[in-house]
Formats: structure tokens, sequence, C-alpha cells
């Protein structure tokens, strides 16, 4: 792993694609997936049969190992930069040790670790050995993380010791590495857990491992998404969509192999994982990793410091970066110095006001772009294909997907007309999701692949996202079914019922408000509000605990006893 800080090459497998982008419409229309897969993997058809294969082993055995895979900043400010040569090996040495805990093709391997050489490592190794890698998202608590490890059957995490407590008694039942950078003797004498230590157990292992060959129906990761009714549902992430993860990198993102991308999303969600590991690996492109906090200095810092030159990230970054007057004090001098050629966001509907803020102030067009941790990104406003996109629409169709508007009666509507938003499955080579893991829910009827989200598609061919259809919320980015923070919620002695809704928020789209029915006798107060905060943040996470408590006499109910939210959102816009 090199530490120097001097300037890398960004020669790679990608054109730089640097002329006009080619029409969308000719694009669109004349899609065929087989000249695709030729265009990712050349007469090596068989790599994408492993996801390590796909995004490492080629390049290293084409003659791109000295290419840089990784350039990370620690929260100190110190750079590391990894090549795909060094992932190569180090994966190599983390599968040895993975085969060696007895983990099989299939397997579910797991970290909670902050965005870190090691994390992309272990991402790599389990898929070289055929297993299924499981994010687990630092600011989840106890009930999260055991959920999703009960429902995998999780055979390996790796974590750090800021994480290790979250995992109490479900050590027992899985094997724990853990990862920090001390030194050995010096981790093992402050040790706590009875962990293997990652940096000796790596030392003993073999810089040499043969990838797995699977079939591209073979998950390669597990993903959860959130729900309104019940749990998370599991999403398993096949190897065919690989082809998918191209596209968007390649077509709504347009990376380039003289970018410098900066993906700003936690990879313990799909938009990281998807785009910020995968993806640029995928194309043989540099990926960057800032393990700091979000912080509007740091962000415009980092920016300058690496010369980010495609950046992508959510509407609540960019209203964060707004809000906080950074990027005003310092447009005549630091922002001058800014690199950027293009800008992503997806999670939400970029608005009109942050549109145009980032072309004055980050010196950029940013580009809006729809997807879920279901399908991956499906409708987008692509930068590398021309098309109109006015400002406030999804974009059009990624290619490789046919969209429709759905009525209730499953008709397709016509333009201009809101109705739910589904994929055509017979007649989208690249679309990729077949079901939830577990038959959590059919969301299929017939030959369409319902999402869920209500919208309206607009003669030119763009869609406009108007809702949900159900009640979840999405904050900061992170979708949060209020069934989870209502439960959660339960657990206060002193709560006898409680709703969660989404509260409209200038800077992260929405923010978590819990309306509570206290047991007979309890008056609402201050304390019990905060000590119902503390719950919701240590067991579920820090980003679905509600801002806001509101202590009421009775919820709004169906006749039938459901929660009427949507009265609670009226209540709560009023």
């Amino acid at each position: 792993m090199n530490t120097s800080s001097a300037n890398h090459s960004a020669a790679n497998s990608v054109t730089n694609n640097a002329q006009s982008p080619v029409s969308y419409n000719d694009y669109y229309h004349n899609f065929n997936i087989s000249d695709l897969l030729t265009e990712i993997y050349g007469e090596h058809l068989d790599d994408r049969l492993n996801a390590y294969m796909a995004c490492c082993g080629r390049h290293v055995r084409d003659g791109r190992g000295d290419n840089l895979a990784l350039v990370h900043e620690d929260t100190s400010g110190k750079v590391m930069r990894m090549t795909f040569a060094e992932l190569d090996k180090a994966s190599a040495q983390v599968a040895n040790l993975l085969k060696s805990y007895g983990v099989k093709a299939g397997d579910q391997v797991a970290t909670m670790l902050p965005r870190t050489p090691e994390l992309l490592t272990i991402v790599l190794a389990t898929w070289r050995i055929g297993a299924v890698y499981q994010p687990l998202f630092t600011a989840f608590g106890y009930d999260s993380i055991k959920y999703r490890m009960d429902k995998a059957n999780t055979k390996v995490v790796f974590t750090n010791e800021e994480n290790r407590s979250k995992f109490e008694d479900l050590a027992e039942q899985t094997k724990m590495v853990l990862v920090d950078n001390k030194s050995y003797a010096q981790a093992a004498s402050e040790k706590k857990w009875p962990d293997d230590n990652y940096a000796k157990m790596m030392a003993s292992q073999s810089q040499t491992s043969e990838p797995v060959l699977l079939d591209t129906d073979a998950p390669f990761l597990q993903m959860f998404t959130s729900g309104t009714v019940g749990k998370s549902k599991g999403v398993s992430v096949p190897l065919s969509a690989l082809t998918a993860f191209y596209l968007y990198m390649r077509y709504a993102i347009d990376l380039r192999a003289d970018d410098n991308y900066w993906n700003m999303a936690d990879s313990g969600w799909a938009y990281g994982l998807y785009y910020a590991i995968t993806g640029p690996l995928l194309m043989g492109i540099t990926t960057y990793f800032n393990e700091a906090g979000f912080d509007a200095a740091n962000t415009r810092d980092f920016m300058v410091r690496h010369k980010i030159t495609n950046l992508a990230s959510s509407p609540t970054a960019f209203r964060m970066m707004k809000s906080s007057g950074v990027f005003e004090k310092s447009h005549d001098d630091v922002n001058s110095l800014l690199s950027l050629r293009c800008a992503n966001s997806a999670g939400e509907t970029l608005n009109t006001e942050v549109v145009n803020w980032v072309e004055t102030y980050l010196n950029c067009q940013v580009k809006d772009q729809y997807g879920q941790t279901e399908t991956g990104m499906t409708c987008c406003a692509h930068h590398a294909l021309a098309h109109e996109c006015p400002t406030g629409s999804m974009g059009m169709a990624l290619p490789g997907h046919t969209l429709v508007v759905l009525d209730d009666d499953m008709q397709v509507l016509p333009d201009g007309e809101q109705g739910q938003l589904a994929v055509v499955v017979s007649q989208s080579p690249a679309f990729y999701f077949r079901g939830y893991s577990w038959n959590e829910k059919d969301a299929f009827v017939d030959d369409y692949y319902l999402t869920g989200d209500v919208v309206e598609r607009h003669s030119d061919g763009s869609y406009w996202f108007s809702g949900r259809d159900d009640d979840i919320i999405i904050t900061a980015g992170y979708r949060v079914g209020p069934t989870d923070v209502e439960n959660t919620v339960l657990e206060h002695e002193a709560v006898a019922e409680s709703a969660a809704v989404g509260v409209p928020d200038d800077v992260r789209g929405h923010t978590i408000k819990s309306y509570v029915v206290l047991k007979d006798g309890i008056e609402g107060s201050d304390e019990i509000a905060k000590e119902i905060q503390e719950l919701v943040r240590k067991r579920l996470s820090t980003h679905a605990y509600p801002r806001e408590v509101e202590f009421v006499s009775e919820l709004p109910k169906t006749p039938s006893g459901k929660i009427q939210r949507f009265l609670l959102r009226s209540l709560s816009a009023a």
C-alpha cells in the first residue's frame, strides 16, 4: 500500500470519451446486451462469473495492476494509495483467512467498518471465494444488526473496537475479527474480546487464491431495504447486476479514465456499495474514500486536495454544503481551485435552487438520478448521453430498462397522469432483481416489477417523482420504515402507542417525528422524550431516531385499527 503523495496516472481500461455525448435516443433504442458485455469484458466473458475477477483480477491479468484502485484519506488527513496489484494480494490473504474459517461459496461475510482500505480488501476477498458480502452500517444499533445477521446466518464479521460492543452476544454464533491500526502486541494487551486480530491473521496467509466461478444469477451482495410493514426486506444482488452497475457508471455518471471520482455515500448502503466500490473498480478506475464524517469545509478541502473531477452525492449533502456558507465565503479563492467536471445526485429529488447553487459554486452541472436498493439506478439524467433534462425531473430510463406508469388496475397510463412506476421485466435485459431474499413480499404483478413510487411521465420521455404509495421516510438520503421506529419506541416502559412520520426539512429532506401515547398516569416530559430518542438511536440507528417527539392522547386510526399516518403528516405540515 503506497502512502506517498505523488500524483498518479489515471490511464485505465476505459476510454476518456471526452467527445460530445452520443444521442440518448440512439443508444437507448439500439441497446444490445451482448454488445455491452463485450464492451465490458472483451473476450473474457467468464470474468463476469466472479465479482473479484470483474472488479480486480482481470485488471491485474491484463497489465493494469499498477493502476490505482483506491485513494484513502483517514480522519487525521493521512493519505494511503492502493493499486489493483496490492488489492489483489491483500484480498487473497483475506480470502485464505476466510477459507480457514470454513467459509464457502454462498456464505455471508459482513463488515461493520468505516470507509477504509481494510473494508475494500475484505469485500474483494469475500467475492473471490464466491461468498456473499453483507454490509452493516456503522450507525446501526443492536436490534438492526441482530435482525440482519440472523436472517443471513452471517458466518464472519469484521469490525473495529469502536463498533465491537454493539455485537454483545451475537459473537457467540459468529466468528469475529477485530480490525484496528494498532500493533498486534498493543492490541492484544488492550483486548476486551476473544476475537482474532486482523493484522496478525493476515500476516500468515498466502498472497494467491484462485477465484470461484459461479452462475450469473448467484448473489454476491446481501442487502436489506426498509419497508413500512414488518421488518426490512432482504435483497440478494446477483452477479448479473454488474452489467447494470456499469451502465450507470459509464453513461449516467460518465466516469472516465482520467477522472478523480469521489462518491460520498457510505458503503454500508446500496448507493455507496454499488457505485463507490463496485462500479468504479469494475471499470478499472480509482475510487476515493474520505473516512471523516461529513463537514462542509472538509468536503471542499478534500475536493481541492485530490482534484476531484467527478462527484456523486445526495441532495442532503449538497444542501448542507449550501447552508454552511463555506463555499460562498471562499468562492473567489479556494473554490477557484475546484476541478469538478460533473456532479451526480441520488436519494431524493433535487430542486432548482440546489441545481443553480451547484452550477454557481461548484462550477459544474449536477444530474439527478433515481434508483432503489432492489434495482440499482433505473431512471437517470445522463451525463454521457445527450437528451433534454428539465430541472426537477428524475431523468430518462436507464438503457436496458423499459419503464411504464401504471394505474391501480395495472393498466399503462398516458403521459401526464400520475401512477406507480414499474419496470417491464421482459423488455428490460439489464434488469436483474427477481424477488426478495426470503419472499417477504411479492413485488411483481404479471410482467411488471412495482417500485412503490408514484411518478408522472412527460411527453419528452422524462419521469417526475411525486411520492411514495406507502409511508417510507427518506431522511438525509436514507430510507427508513416507520414500523421499525415505532416498534423501537414501544420498548420504552412509559409508551403505550407510537407512530412515526417524516417532517419536511430544508437540509435533510425529511426528519423523523414520533407521535407518542403514554401509558395511563404518566405525563410527557423532556426527559422521557430524550430517553425515547436515545433508545431509538442505540437500538436502531443514528439516522432513524426521531428528532422530534410529541406526546398525544390518541393516534388517528382506521376502523380496522391501522394508524393513519397521512393525517399525522398533514398535522405536522400545518
